[in-house]
This record gives C-alpha cells, sequence and structure tokens, in this order.
C-alpha cells in the first residue's frame, strides 16, 4: 500500500465535495480494497460512505422498491420489505460469494462497479430499475455503458435504486465454485405483456438483455418457449473456466430456471 488521504463523510453533500483529484469511493470494499493492495488502482483519497445512514434505507415507496446504496447484501437479502414486494430480488444477494462478502459488499458498490460477473446488473437490468444518484435518476438501459463501466460521472455517489413493483421475476446462475461469481447468471422479468431478460458473466461487453428471449417469452411465458432460441455465441467471453459456446449453452439453461423461478 501506499499513502492516501481517508475521509468518512457524514452526508452524501459532503462525501461528494470530496470527490476531486483522483479521490475514489469506499462503499463496500470488496474491490478497491484488494486493487488497491495489487497497486492496480491509486486514489489519492478514499471516501468511506460507512458513517452516511441514509444510504441504508430499505422501504417500499408508493409502487417502488427503494434500495439504498449500502445496503449490504445479507440486508437486502434477509430484507422483510424485499421480501414482501419483490421476493424473487431477495435471492439475488444471497447467493453472491460467502458470509463475508455477502456482509461487506452492497448493492451500490456492485452496480457501480459493473463487473461483468456480477449478479445485480441482471437484476437491475431485468427489472427496469432506476438508478438513483447524487444528482440525478438513470434509467437502468441508460446506465451500464460495458466492462467495468458506467455512464457516472467522476463526482457523482449512486444513492439509492429504485425497483418497479408488480413483476414476476426471477434470477438463476451457472456459479463459478471457488469465487461464487456467476459464469452465467440470467435475470428474467415479466411485468403485463413486458418481459425482459439479462445476461451477466457471458458477454464480453458485460451485462445485456436477450430481445429474441424476451418476444418469445412475451407470447408464452413457459420455460418451453425459449427451447428453440440459441444464444449467439460470437460475442461471449472465453477464458479458463468456460469458452463462448459453454457460456451459449448455458444461457438458455439458465433462461429456463428463471422463469420457472419468476413463474
Amino acid at each position: 500500500m501506499y499513502a492516501f488521504d481517508y475521509h468518512r463523510p457524514a452526508t452524501v453533500h459532503d462525501a461528494q465535495g470530496l470527490l476531486k483529484d483522483g479521490a475514489k469511493l469506499l462503499a463496500g470494499g470488496q474491490t478497491l480494497i484488494p486493487t488497491m493492495k495489487q497497486r492496480l488502482a491509486s486514489p489519492s483519497a478514499v471516501v468511506d460512505l460507512g458513517a452516511i445512514g441514509e444510504l441504508r434505507k430499505i422501504e417500499q415507496n408508493g409502487n417502488a422498491l427503494v434500495i439504498g446504496a449500502m445496503a449490504t447484501h445479507a440486508e437486502v437479502a434477509g430484507s422483510k420489505t424485499v421480501m414482501s414486494a419483490l421476493p424473487g430480488l431477495a435471492g439475488v444477494p444471497g447467493a453472491i460469494g460467502d458470509p463475508h462478502v455477502r456482509n461487506s459488499g452492497t448493492i451500490g458498490g456492485s452496480v457501480a462497479n459493473n463487473d461483468p460477473a456480477a449478479d445485480y446488473p441482471a437484476a437491475v437490468l431485468a427489472l427496469g430499475a432506476t438508478v438513483i444518484t447524487s444528482k440525478r435518476q438513470i434509467a437502468a438501459d441508460n446506465f451500464f455503458d460495458g466492462l467495468f463501466t458506467t455512464v457516472l460521472g467522476e463526482d457523482e455517489i449512486i444513492t439509492a435504486l429504485s425497483f418497479p413493483l408488480g413483476a414476476k421475476f426471477g434470477y438463476a446462475k451457472f456459479a463459478n465454485p471457488a469465487s461464487r461469481y456467476a459464469l452465467v447468471g440470467v435475470a428474467v422479468a415479466q411485468r403485463g405483456s413486458e418481459v425482459r431478460v439479462a445476461v451477466t458473466g457471458a458477454g464480453s461487453n458485460g451485462v445485456f438483455r436477450v430481445p429474441a428471449m424476451e418476444a418469445a417469452l412475451a407470447k408464452s411465458f413457459t420455460p418451453a418457449a425459449i427451447t428453440s432460441v440459441k444464444a449467439d455465441a460470437s460475442g461471449l467471453m472465453s477464458d479458463i473456466h468456460a469458452d463462448a459456446a459453454y457460456r451459449a449453452n448455458l444461457i438458455g439453461v439458465m433462461a429456463k430456471r428463471a422463469v420457472e423461478a419468476a413463474a
């Protein structure tokens, strides 16, 4: 490690004012701390959001479930509000990593980091959530912008995620047995006549939607409806864990399981 300034502000306004000259936000620290230890990141200052209580709220606000950015995976998974308002969503963080990761990592940190194998981006995209920041509100379709990249500005802080209610939702993933990251994870949501399917862990450009599956499921929301819909392997990742063809097959398998979970 090397010298850097450490700040623990009490408000979002104060935190935003500290984001300058290469400073980085610290949420759960599951990505930032390891990359700093490996000297892959060298921020001039670390701005710890842990003391901002308002960022941990989980509440139903009208027709939306609003989850504060600093709510940990364990808090979301165990929240009675989440299980009542959108039960399928509670299962997403419940399958992330191990107990240490789930009690340290946060929903806002995961979404902001946009790891190509993370679980939350698929849920956020499939459910058509809104990312609320210190400056604006961003629709999920406009938020993710490639591997580890989003449209967030350098001095912009995610404060909450807002999930519209009234959807059937399911998520299924084939996890790396060591890290529990998704080799392939598929989130499926049906709200009225609209169906959204989002895939994580497979795309060479990060999380993405599958229009062909969405169209098939809009006609019949059953696993059988997507039996003949094959994922294109040409835009998928190949690595030591799985090649593109294997991931393409897994997309179909996990999508069927996600539909079953939603139904």
